[in-house]
This record gives structure tokens, sequence and C-alpha cells, in this order.
């Protein structure tokens, strides 16, 4: 893929600012890591495999300028970076995973010096970008499978190369369907209140030339109702044990009308969204966002002043709802508490400092 959301360049993190597109292509240089954690608070890097990676790019950004080789001080700052990385978003737990793994890296090595700690903690979060890479093609190849010549596919929010450092999960089906030489056309909800598929989905599509067509988030009924929609699938940023999934708000909406309609409803997403020591969405925390997201379209105001406004980034979608979720290990199907715990019972337990409520 020719978009290189994010990538450790010379001892910092370079990104593309979210925020910017369509109408401007630019970067952010992440030399710290403060600046690291307002890029993912303000959505400059989003998407839960790239906040993934972010966060664990922030762990170097926050060592990296250490002296010394006292190693309690070195162990007190590195902490403290983890906990400081986990207060920038509540809901994508890809988040949490990374910094797990960062911290599983310094919890296995007990032993090691600083300077070996340093050269450990850059090893994993470079393994952490690439394996991400390696997730995304086996997803989409996996999700491909689904698509057949002539369908068309309906997506909200953007869970492609702009979500993650390569493919992307939902739009990473598209990417491989379309290598594959498969004829098949796409809709993109515009997803408000901040448009990430009027922005960033559509952007991406156009790029690598698949049929896209942009529609209003309250569209999509009447677009089902005639019959123009033949699958549906979405990114998740974090799924239950039970495989309640939450998404970008919306998502759930989706599902409901799909399920209505007889549309199939696909999840997308790697071992790392999986939370598994949750038992339900009731238990997966919903950021919620400023008023102002809601009130304002790029900077004017569009509602009356004072009005009130309820703004959560994310809704739940109930398992039952959800046709199959594909993984890099292949597609899940329900009984999802059976399966989703046999199919990921090999991986290691990810969820250990997942704060959750």
């Amino acid at each position: 893929m020719s978009i290189k959301t994010i990538k450790w360049v010379e001892n910092h993190a370079r990104i593309i600012d979210q925020t910017k597109l369509p109408g401007r292509l630019e970067y952010i240089d992440c030399r710290d890591v403060e600046t690291m954690w307002q890029a993912i608070k303000r959505l400059s890097v989003r998407g839960a495999p790239a906040i993934g990676v972010a966060a664990a790019f922030g762990v170097l950004l926050g060592i990296q300028k250490f002296k010394g080789q006292d190693k309690a001080k070195f162990l007190e700052l590195f902490n403290k970076t983890c906990d400081y990385l986990s207060t920038s978003r509540p809901t994508a737990v890809n988040l949490f995973n990374m910094l797990n793994e960062m911290r599983a890296m310094v919890r296995s090595n007990p032993q090691a010096d600083v300077a070996n700690l340093k050269k450990l903690l850059y090893k994993q979060a470079m393994l952490i970008f690439k394996t991400d890479r390696d997730v995304c093609r086996r997803m989409g190849d996996h999700g491909a499978k689904l698509i057949k010549n002539g369908m068309r596919c309906l997506t909200v929010c953007n869970a492609g190369a702009l979500a993650t450092v390569d493919y992307g999960t939902a739009l990473g089906v598209f990417y491989s369907a379309k290598k594959q030489g498969k004829k098949f056309s796409a809709y993109s909800c515009e997803t408000r209140p901040l448009l990430q598929g009027a922005r960033l989905t559509c952007w991406e599509l156009l790029r690598q030339k698949i049929d896209t067509t942009l529609i209003c988030d309250n569209m999509a009924a009447s677009l089902m109702a005639k019959k123009h929609v033949d699958i549906i699938f979405t990114g998740a940023d974090r799924i239950a044990s039970n495989g309640d999934t939450a998404n970008k708000i919306g998502t759930y909406m989706l599902a409901v009308l799909a399920k209505h309609h007889g549309v199939p409803f696909y999840i997308v997403a790697p071992r790392s969204t999986f939370d598994l020591k949750i038992k339900s969405g009731r238990q997966i925390p919903i950021e919620e966002r400023k008023g102002e997201e809601v009130t304002h379209f790029a900077g004017v105001s569009i509602a009356p002043k004072g009005v009130k406004v309820y703004n959560p980034a994310f809704d739940v979608t109930p398992a039952d709802l959800i046709t199959g979720i594909v993984t890099e290990y292949g597609i899940i199907h329900p009984p999802y508490v059976k399966n989703i715990s046999v199919i990921l019972s090999a991986a290691k337990d990810l969820n250990e400092f997942i704060p959750t409520r």
C-alpha cells in the first residue's frame, strides 16, 4: 500500500495527520510522548490497530531520553509512560493490549540492564508494527472469500490503511478482493459527526481505484430496502468474549438494519481487538467526546447555542446481529462464546492490564 499511516523514522514516530484529510496530506513528527498522546486523543492517528502501534511507539518516545543505568528509575519512567498513554482513549482495546506487550517484554527480562531493556523494547515495538501488517494481509485474504463478482458492499467509518499500518481491517477485505481480480463496488457511510467515512474511507478507496459511492448515514435503510447492499463489513475497537462488538457510532444501527433486510453483517478485526476478560459488551467503556463535534462543522456552528449534546464515539453491536467475525485465523461464526474461545485459546492473555469498568 502507498499509504504509510505510521512509521518509525530516525528515532521518532511519523504519522499522517488524519484531521487534515482529504484536503491536505500532512505528517506529524512525534518526538516525545506528549505529542503522541495528543495525536491519539485528537484523532490525528486513529483506528484500533494504528492506535496500538502508536502506543508502542509512544513508549519508545517516553524512554529514549533516559540517561544512566539506574534501573529502578528507568522502570519508574517506563511504567509512568505506559500509564500516561493508557489515558489517551478508553475504548480501543488495542491501545491497552500493545502496552501490555511492552510491559510483558520488561517482565520477561528481569535481569536485563537499562541499555538492554531499551533495545528489547525497541525490538518489541517493531515486532508489533510488522505483525499488524502481516495480520492485515491475512484478514484481507480470509474476508475476500466472502466477496463475489458484482457484489455491492457497505462499510462505515474508516477501517482501512489509515486505521492500521497496512491494508486495514474491513477495507483490507476490499483490497484483497481487488488484488484477486474481483469486480465489486463499495458504499461508504459518511459517519457523523467527524465524517471518517466521507473524509478517509472515500479518499482511500478512490486512491485504490475501487468503485465507491458516498451516502449519508441515514440513507442506509433506504439503500437496503431497495436491495442495493449485498454485504456489510465494519471494523471493531473492542470485542467481548461473547462476540459483542464496540465500533464507531452508527455500526449498531447498520447491524439492526442488516438483520431486518437479510444482509450479511461481518466484523473484521485482529486477535488484538478481543478483550477476553469481559463477558459482554455491557462492560466496554464508551468514550464520550466534546459536544462541539456535533454542534459545529468545519468550525462553523450549525446548532443553536446552549443546546445539549449526546456524543458517544462508539456503540456496541450485540453478537446475535453479527454474521461472522473475520480474523487473521479465519472467520469465526456463532456460537461466539464457544468459537471465540476455541480459536483464540492458543493466544496468550493480552488483557492483564486493561482497565474495565
